[in-house]
């Protein structure tokens, strides 16, 4: 499978896959759309030739956390969200003061979010971001009374446009909510 058409085709299943799937696909995900096995660095070259194809349109082909997907560029995104304004959630400064402790921070304990943020915790503000799926309880810490453990998710990696956590950007940002989301 390596004569030309063949990878011109192989890019084009790559390309329709990726704009048509609503969530990232990994390398073994793409791998799974052909019959006959393809390299993992071949499938890479096709997606960085992908990438600079659509350099000049209105998406880009990013890497977040869980794989590869196609996103507005960010200068259309104030357009597309007067599609659907009820999915734009605004968050409290709350509960982006807790997202932060955790994302920079993990894992840590509840006890130890409202110790750093000197007030008690809502508990309406961890019950937000594990419905939004951006934190969960990943274990116990081995003190008495076992409090839970929380961490960030890939699910906040990939709506935070993020291939790990050592991508985040200084924390004011974070907190004034200039990360653009995944729309």
């Amino acid at each position: 499978m390596t004569d030309l058409n063949n990878i011109s085709k192989i890019k084009q299943i790559l390309e329709v896959a990726l704009l048509t799937s609503a969530n990232p696909l990994s390398l073994d995900d793409l791998q799974k759309l052909f019959s006959e096995k393809i390299e993992r660095s071949t499938l890479r070259m096709l997606l960085d030739e992908l990438k600079t194809e659509w350099q000049d349109r209105t998406m880009e082909l990013v890497l977040v956390a869980s794989g590869y997907r196609f996103k507005a560029r960010d200068e259309y995104s104030s357009y597309l969200m007067r599609l659907s304004p009820e999915k734009v959630a605004k968050y409290g400064r709350a509960v982006m003061e807790v997202l932060a402790i955790v994302a920079y921070r993990q894992p840590v304990t509840r006890g130890e979010i409202e110790e750093i943020r000197g007030v008690a915790l809502n508990p309406n503000a961890i019950r937000q971001l594990q419905e939004r799926d951006w934190i969960d309880v990943i274990g116990q810490k081995e003190v008495p009374g076992r409090p839970s453990l929380y961490a960030t998710t890939k699910h906040f990696l990939n709506d935070f446009n993020l291939r790990s956590l050592s991508e985040l950007p200084d924390i004011e940002s974070f907190l004034q909510n200039e990360i653009p989301l995944h729309v």
